[in-house]
This record gives C-alpha cells, structure tokens and sequence, in this order.
C-alpha cells in the first residue's frame, strides 16, 4: 500500500469520525446518534395522546326524548383542543341523591370513546319503569355528573348539567350506560 493511499484512508475516516461526533451533539451530546423518524413519530404521537373528558374540557347537555319511554340523553361534547378519552360511564347524582344510579353492564362497549374537538359521545339514562312498577318515584330538578379517570374512579367535584325546566320523574329502574359514541347506541338499553 503506498504512502498516498493510507493518507487518503486516515482522512477519510477522520471525516467519519467528525461526522458522528457531529451527530452526538445534535443528539444531545448523549453519544448516540440522533433519533430516527419513526422514533421521533412515536413520541411526537405519545405527546398527542389523549387526555381524559373532564367537566373542564367538556360541555354536557340532557335531554329527554319520545323513544324510549321515561329516557333522558346525556350528551358530551368535546370543548378543548385536544382529544378526550370518555372512560367507563357517568355518575349520576339527580336531587338529593343518596347513591348513584347502577350501570346497565351490557351496554359497555368494546374500546374506550374517543372523542375529537368538537365531537359529542353520549349515555342513555332510564329514568323510571314503564310500567309504573318503579317504587320511590319523585321529580327531581337538578343533575350533577362524575366522569370517571382512566384509572375508573370519579375525581373532582362533578358538573353541573341543566335538566327540563318541569325537572323529570325518577324511581327504583333508574339506569344509566356506558359513554357511547353515538345516540342510538346509548338509547338502546
């Protein structure tokens, strides 16, 4: 090997020696290379993740309406910016309450709604039988939700919600369901 080729081979990987040096301070000075774009998706998309729908990042409506019978319809829209993560069911607490209705179990669904800024999910509430075999039936004019956390618990001090003005009629068959994405789903049960 001649004198001209190591010189040309010591240069070069001097120059590939600076070019990862340069590298590891763009890095951080960690000494690893900078992150690949598929990594950096990946975190870039965990900041993005969801946050969990709190009266905070929400607007909530009730309304009854004509089928089913004794229904009221919770609605949740979404008022932040970033996506919220509906988990498990709202906790109701009507006037004087002193538990919150049973969740129906066969109304959970299958993945945890999602929703969008601007985006609504809903819950069904029966309010009172049918048939009138409900017992302690009463009117009651106020409302106040819980939304539970990721861990299923109800933090926080609840929200406010607007009821009929003439209030609505409760029994023993209240019933509320899990937070669905769409209206008819929520008033199936």
């Amino acid at each position: 090997m001649s004198v001209q080729t190591t010189r040309r081979r010591t240069a070069l990987v001097t120059a590939t020696l600076a070019a990862a040096a340069a590298l590891s301070l763009a890095a951080g000075g960690s000494g690893q290379a900078a992150p690949r774009p598929a990594v950096a998706k990946a975190v870039a998309k965990k900041a993005a993740a969801p946050v969990t729908c709190t009266g905070a990042n929400t607007k909530v409506t009730a309304q009854t309406v004509t089928r089913p019978l004794n229904h009221l319809l919770l609605t949740v829209t979404n008022t932040g910016t970033k996506a919220c993560d509906l988990y498990g069911y709202p906790a109701l607490q009507f006037t004087d309450a002193q538990a919150v209705p049973p969740v129906i179990d066969e109304s959970q669904p299958q993945a945890v709604v999602t929703l969008a800024p601007g985006k609504s999910g809903y819950a069904g509430v029966t309010l009172s039988s049918a048939d009138g075999s409900g017992e302690g039936g009463h009117t009651a004019k106020t409302l106040r939700i819980y939304f539970q956390n990721r861990d299923l618990e109800f933090p926080g001090t609840g929200t406010k919600v607007a009821l009929p003005a003439k209030g609505v009629h409760i029994d023993s068959a209240l019933r509320v369901t899990y937070w669905q994405s769409d209206a008819s789903t929520a008033l199936t049960w």
